[in-house]
């Protein structure tokens, strides 16, 4: 073989491909790079839309707020049962979101039974979680609201603190809340309840053959029932002669719990 035949091999055999996973064309290695940069992009846009959707739809559950004085002295057996209960904010993705917004938000009731207006409330008396006896005709000369709720409602706990300032806001010589609770929880279940919220109108046991507490599902009580309550919360306004003006349930926009109550204030 010739000189210029064995510098020709020779260089030849020196024209090796590049080791794979070494070195790649540029063009590839920029491809690699812009497909690596925009799997990036979208990965953090992903998590960032996760967080805000599980701020959004998560609501932060209150602190608790001051005691009414009824509440604070209510007996120590009472204190010491309510606190075994274990009671604390249940809150639910989309809960807490139209007792701000205004009246027209509002959804007609998804109980199609619920008595109707212009019928008279049917009548009762029962008990506060200390003992204390509460009458629905008390509360005749008196616009009154009647909320039928259960502690580890989602939507009953978003309404407590709504009903809790209203409650503050309107005239008491004119206008009442009262709660009933609806799924026959005991007295110290119901009590752990009005005490967190630091709610001061009466939250009222409805006694069931089938006791409920925060932590069990119970069953209607007799008033929960003549009242033909299917969802928590259900919301009556009466007027000052005891009739129905208006009934829905689910969350409320507060602008028009205080709109029915002072409408049905103004009845004669």
């Amino acid at each position: 073989m010739g000189k210029a035949a064995r510098l020709k091999q020779q260089r030849a055999s020196e024209r090796k491909p590049p080791a794979v996973g070494k070195q790649r064309p540029r063009a590839e290695r920029t491809a690699r790079l812009i497909w690596a940069a925009s799997g990036m992009v979208v990965a953090l846009v992903a998590i960032v839309i996760a967080v805000l959707l599980v701020n959004r739809s998560s609501p932060k559950a209150p602190p608790p707020a001051a005691a009414s004085a009824a509440d604070r002295n209510a007996p120590a057996s009472l204190v010491s049962a309510a606190n075994a209960v274990g009671f604390h904010p249940t809150t639910e993705a989309g809960t807490g979101l139209i007792e701000d917004q205004p009246i027209s938000a509002a959804e007609p009731p998804s109980n199609p039974d619920l008595l109707p207006v212009g019928s008279t409330a049917p009548g009762f008396t029962l008990m506060t979680p200390q003992g204390q006896s509460v009458s629905l005709a008390s509360y005749r000369g008196k616009a009154a609201l009647l909320e039928f709720f259960a502690t580890w409602c989602p939507h009953c706990n978003a309404e407590a603190p709504h009903l809790h300032k209203l409650a503050a806001s309107l005239a008491k010589d004119k206008v009442a809340i009262v709660s009933v609770n609806a799924d026959g929880e005991t007295a110290p279940s119901v009590f752990a309840f009005h005490r967190y919220y630091g709610l001061q109108y009466p939250a009222l046991v409805d006694p069931s053959s089938q006791p409920g507490s925060f932590s069990s599902q119970g069953a209607a009580g007799k008033v929960t029932t003549a009242y033909r309550v299917q969802a928590y919360p259900t919301f009556y306004v009466l007027d000052p002669k005891g009739r129905i003006t208006w009934r829905s349930d689910g969350e409320q926009p507060d602008a028009l719990l205080k709109q029915q109550l002072l409408k049905a204030a103004q009845v004669g």
